[in-house]
């Protein structure tokens, strides 16, 4: 994957998930994009995602390359219906720390099945410095294998 281009800091919008997630709330995850194949996550980090060293937890990290890469492949083309999907396969590599600030997630799908999508996330800080990278495998559930979905 190549670095996309970001605003600096962009200022947080609107989550695009009209369903959201209470986990999202949890943690401070907000959808900021998201289309077929490709979705980006934001979050503010601060203090109450830090660890004992003082640093922003992986587990945040990670979340956001598992939400970020799940988002990826279930964009739909049908408003107000959903898709849904569940992780089989995560991992993640960390090539940075990171102190605190906005992080972006970038999901992309790599490839697809009939039941199962491959994802590729990388996470960058508010420099544009890539901090970790993913790769994934997802299997959509029942009704979420195509691009229309369900209704919610």
């Amino acid at each position: 994957m190549t670095q996309t281009p970001l605003a600096p800091n962009p200022a947080p919008g609107p989550d695009l998930d009209p369903q959201g997630a209470p986990y999202h709330a949890l943690l401070g995850l907000t959808l900021v994009h998201w289309e077929e194949g490709l979705a980006r996550l934001a979050c503010i980090a601060g203090d109450a995602h830090r660890n004992r060293s003082g640093i922003i937890h992986g587990g945040l990290i990670l979340s956001m390359i598992d939400q970020a890469a799940g988002y990826a492949g279930l964009w739909c083309s049908v408003p107000g219906n959903v898709r849904k999907a569940v992780t089989l396969d995560l991992d993640c590599r960390f090539t940075g720390q990171v102190k605190g600030g906005r992080l972006i997630a970038e999901g992309k799908v790599a490839q697809r099945g009939r039941n199962i999508f491959f994802c590729r996330t990388e996470v960058f800080d508010e420099a544009g410095q890539m901090v970790a990278f993913g790769a994934s495998t997802h299997r959509w559930r029942a009704g979420s294998e195509t691009h229309e979905g369900q209704p919610a």
